[in-house]
């Protein structure tokens, strides 16, 4: 201790030992003592000079730093002391650098910072990068720093984030990979989050925002650890907009996981977080208290909806996201903040710039921007007024291109939207009173500032875009430039812009103006074969653009000659040939002539070369420097590349050529004409065919279900044989036994028997006629079919086939009607037999039955016979339709099922009479016991009771009586 006092502050004489000595004694120190009081102090000692001597703590003491967080666990002040020891050690950090190594001049103020603490800063940022390399070449370092983060105590936990901080922020890459792999690590730093501890809390924000720089997989790992929920909430509960510095951390931290990264933008939107979104742009009435934190907040956030509708992200997604915006109310949201008063111009520009993106090309939120109006009087659609600030040169350059780009989003994919537009400039639709979309387009198309002209030119090019009728729309434009001269043509005016020597050329001439003017010539006559007849109609324009084209100009002009050549080369490509002085061989003449065809395609291709034009191909959103380089239209782009190819093959095709190609395209139209009524012809057979193949599977599973009730009815006859068989033995029996036979059972067997076949003959008369009718039905449906079959050629014999099946099943169900007469035959045999043994026992008994009887015996036989009778006429019937066979099966069918019905309750009584003698012998039961229980007590009383032996010889004596008795009567009824 004595040592310590005086390395740290205590007077002693002689020389002081230098820092590195200090350093040495300390590391020394701290591995040979064994108290953990003294190895404690030697860290202290060793936390306070790693400012000063970082290089030398740095290079002596690491390894003993790492070793004291290996084995002194169990101290947190000592863990606290290490790791602050490291992180000065690792740390880049600018001010704590400054505040270490920044002199203080006499009144307290920093004295100027010179060159050479440059150069000092610039070493101990190298410093620390060589430190932290040499940290995580042992990955159990990072591992055991994660390790640490488990603990609580601040003292620990604090100097951890901030440790492992300054790791990933020099060695990014290699921490990550580390963290990756460590089980649970990604887990442990979500943890931090929820620490109570806002020191903690916002410091593991700073960590996870530099864990999920540039890394898919631990961004996804994070999102899938409730990332989303609880920045959130914190959010939420930090105020959202009006927050501070955490919100800001929070959102920034957002980006990093939503940013180029779809797997975790689909989960957000699948949570149904950009619900939550929408509170965090309600800015209220007062706008006037804009502090520049709000400011930082809210553009964090409108870039946090940008995110999720990306023109560079997956046209689905963008569209699922775009949807969602809608419905929850958040394009409303914005669309309020773009028209609301007092709105800093950054976020006025960054919130167009969102509303941009979120109704591109969604044809709903389109059709909502278009019905949003500004807070004015009288109301105007936002649309105008947006187009205002792009035409007027007073506006910050940012915002007009922030509004050119919400006008291009705005007519993206959307017909309906440039239609309104050009109508706008219809003769027949301006209105005098108002301002309208076009008349702002074209006060800007012929304004005196350029940026302006470009602007105009590109929007009403956007209006155009892949839409022929507009394009033909637009060319009934007329302008009137001056009194006493009649009206020009829009196009007519674009073109003298560009051609004629008055004052407007001046204007002109500047090369944004001309190259803003050509894109929308361009535009306007690609692929209308009817703005190019109306552009070669003016006999100035070709000779002007000859003349631009093969003049020697400055590199600024050449420019202007490309796009005067891209010109020229759409007129060619889709010209008609209507204009007789400009066809396309004349054309072509032309140009070998005046320009060279070589000269030209140099000329066409300087385009692509310029190095604005790769600039603006990158992404739709027109983002420039300066307002000199804006030149080129993201979409124009797209048509040049489109068009260069077949322009430069169409300058070089000869004129032998071209009549080649447009014979072989004739002769294509020919064969596609062929062609298409050939696959006419095949629809309407193919639909034939399946129609044909309809009817035959609909027989074929006519045709099965028959098979299948044939089946079912010869079961259901040999069960009937079966019966008949069984009854005819149980007669013979009867009528050979020695002994007398019942005549009530017989006759009652038989009357059962007859009431049975009444029925049957009564439900087969009743379907014999509903039977009757589907088979005319069936042979109505047979003759159809047949005479299908003979017309068509396909499926000819797949019906025949079908046909003979059928024959065969009529066959069958004669058989089986054959059958049942030969069992009908076989019944009345069996009544007979048992008419004539009744009749002997009638005789027999002597006298015992009484006429009466008898009689009633021969009526019922002779019914039994007449209702035979009738049944063998029905049975004769019915064996001529195939549907007896479906009754049948369907009488079996009820039969079974009544049968088991019956056999189900019978099951349920016999159940139930078991039940009841178990209960009734569990009351005998209990009765005994009683009994048993109160002759005890009667003999316990002294009263006289029998015995139970004595009782059980009395019952089984009465039992036996009783017995003798029933014999008796029995007898006497034999008698």
């Amino acid at each position: 201790m004595n040592f310590l006092r005086g390395v740290m502050g205590g007077q002693a004489a002689g020389p002081q030992p230098s820092g590195a000595e200090t350093i040495h004694k300390l590391c020394d120190r701290v591995a040979s003592s064994t108290l953990l009081e003294d190895r404690r102090d030697a860290v202290r000692a060793l936390k306070s000079l790693s400012k000063k001597y970082r290089l030398e703590v740095g290079t002596q003491a690491m390894d003993h730093l790492v070793n004291i967080l290996q084995t002194d666990r169990s101290d947190s002040e000592i863990l606290g002391y290490a790791l602050d020891t490291l992180y000065n050690i690792l740390c880049n950090d600018e001010e704590e650098e400054q505040d270490a190594v920044t002199p203080i001049s006499a009144s307290g103020k920093p004295k100027n910072a010179s060159s050479p603490d440059e150069t000092a800063q610039k070493q101990s940022d190298d410093l620390g990068a060589q430190f932290t390399e040499q940290f995580v070449q042992d990955p159990e370092h990072v591992t055991l720093l994660l390790a640490l983060l488990e603990e609580f105590d601040f003292h620990v936990r604090w100097p951890g984030v901030k440790l492992l901080t300054a790791l990933l922020k020099n060695q990014g890459v290699q921490v990550q990979g580390i963290i990756l792999v460590s089980p649970m690590g990604v887990s442990r730093l979500m943890d931090l989050l929820a620490d109570s501890r806002e020191v903690i809390r916002n410091d593991g924000l700073l960590l996870l925002q530099q864990l999920t720089k540039s890394n898919a997989a631990i961004q996804k790992i994070v999102a899938f650890e409730s990332a989303f929920e609880r920045l959130l909430d914190i959010i939420t509960e930090e105020g959202s907009s009006d927050g501070g510095i955490v919100v800001e951390d929070c959102l920034l931290l957002l980006l990093n996981l939503l940013k180029n990264n779809s797997s975790n933008q689909n989960f957000f939107k699948e949570g149904s977080y950009i619900q939550r979104m929408k509170p965090w742009f309600e800015i209220g009435d007062d706008n006037s208290g804009w502090s520049a934190q709000k400011v930082t907040n809210l553009h964090l956030m409108l870039q946090l909806v940008r995110v999720m509708v990306s023109p560079v992200n997956s046209p689905g997604a963008t569209s699922s996201c775009q949807k969602s915006m809608y419905q929850c109310g958040l394009l409303q949201q914005l669309c309020t903040i773009l028209m609301a008063t007092g709105v800093p111009a950054d976020i006025l520009t960054e919130t167009i710039n969102t509303v941009s993106e979120v109704i591109r090309g969604s044809q709903v939120n389109q059709d909502y921007f278009a019905s949003v109006n500004a807070p004015s009087n009288p109301p105007r659609p936002a649309i105008v007024v947006l187009l205002m600030s792009m035409v007027n040169e007073r506006q910050p350059f940012v915002l007009r291109c922030a509004v050119l780009y919400c006008f291009q989003c705005f007519l993206y994919k959307n017909q309906k939207g440039q239609g309104e537009i050009v109508a706008t400039l219809l003769p027949s639709t301006i209105d005098a009173n108002s301002i309208s979309a076009g008349q702002l387009l074209c006060g800007g198309l012929f304004s005196a500032d350029s940026l302006s002209n470009w602007c105009a030119a590109v929007a009403l090019a956007h209006s155009l875009q892949d839409n022929l009728t507009q394009k033909e729309q637009l060319l009934r434009v007329q302008l009137a430039t001056s009194l006493g001269k009649p009206p020009v043509s829009l196009l007519q005016q674009c073109t003298n812009i560009l051609s004629q020597g008055d004052k407007i050329v001046r204007r002109g001439s500047k090369v944004q103006t001309r190259v803003g003017l050509l894109m929308l010539l361009c535009t306007w006559i690609n692929n209308c074969p009817i703005a190019v007849t109306h552009f070669l109609h003016n006999q100035e324009n070709v000779p002007f653009l000859t003349a631009q084209i093969s003049e020697n100009l400055g590199e600024d002009e050449r420019l202007v000659q490309g796009l005067c050549a891209l010109l020229l080369g759409i007129c060619i490509y889709y010209n008609d040939n209507s204009l007789e002085n400009y066809t396309k061989e004349k054309l072509k003449q032309l140009i070998e002539k005046r320009i060279g065809k070589e000269n030209f395609v140099e000329k066409l291709g300087f385009i692509t070369k310029h190095e604005l034009y790769s600039r603006a191909a990158q992404k739709p959103q027109p983002v420039f420097p300066a307002p000199e380089q804006m030149l080129f239209d993201h979409e124009f782009t797209k048509l040049v590349k489109e068009l260069e190819g077949v322009i430069t093959k169409a300058v070089h095709k000869s004129n032998e050529e071209e009549k080649k190609e447009e014979e072989v395209k004739k002769t294509l139209e020919q064969h596609d004409n062929i062609v298409t009524q050939y696959k006419e012809l095949i629809r309407e057979q193919d639909s034939q065919i399946q129609e044909l193949k309809e009817q035959v599977e609909s027989m074929s599973s006519q045709n099965e279900q028959m098979q299948t009730t044939v089946s079912q009815q010869l079961a259901q006859i040999q069960q009937h044989k079966d019966q008949y068989n069984i009854l005819k033995l149980k007669i013979g029996k009867e009528s050979q036994s020695n002994g007398q036979v019942d005549v009530s059972q017989v006759n009652g067997l038989q009357t059962e028997e007859l009431t049975q076949l009444r029925e049957e003959v009564e439900e087969l008369r009743k379907q014999h006629a509903l039977f009757q009718t589907q088979l005319g039905d069936k042979d109505a449906l047979i003759s159809a079919l047949r005479s299908e079959t003979a017309d068509s050629s396909a499926g000819g014999s797949d019906h025949t086939e079908l046909l003979k099946e059928l024959e065969a099943l009529r066959n069958q169900v004669q058989a089986q009607s054959a059958e049942i007469n030969q069992m009908q035959t076989e019944r009345q045999e069996l009544l007979r037999r048992a008419e004539a043994g009744s009749s002997d026992e009638v005789s027999g008994s002597g006298g015992s039955l009484e006429a009466g009887a008898t009689a009633e015996v021969e009526s019922r036989l002779a019914a039994q016979t007449a209702e035979t009778e009738i049944l063998k006429e029905a049975a004769k019937g019915l064996s001529e339709s195939r549907a007896e066979l479906e009754q049948q099966l369907a009488a079996a069918t009820s039969t079974v099922a009544i049968l088991q019905t019956e056999k189900a309750k019978l099951q349920t009584e016999v159940q139930e009479s078991k039940k009841e003698q178990d209960d009734l012998l569990m009351l005998l039961a209990d009765q005994d016991q009683k009994i048993h229980s109160l002759r005890l007590r009667l003999k316990n009383l002294g009263e006289p009771v029998d015995d139970e032996d004595d009782l059980d010889c009395r019952d089984q004596t009465d039992e036996e009586d009783y017995e003798e008795d029933d014999e008796k009567e029995e007898d006497k009824d034999e008698n």
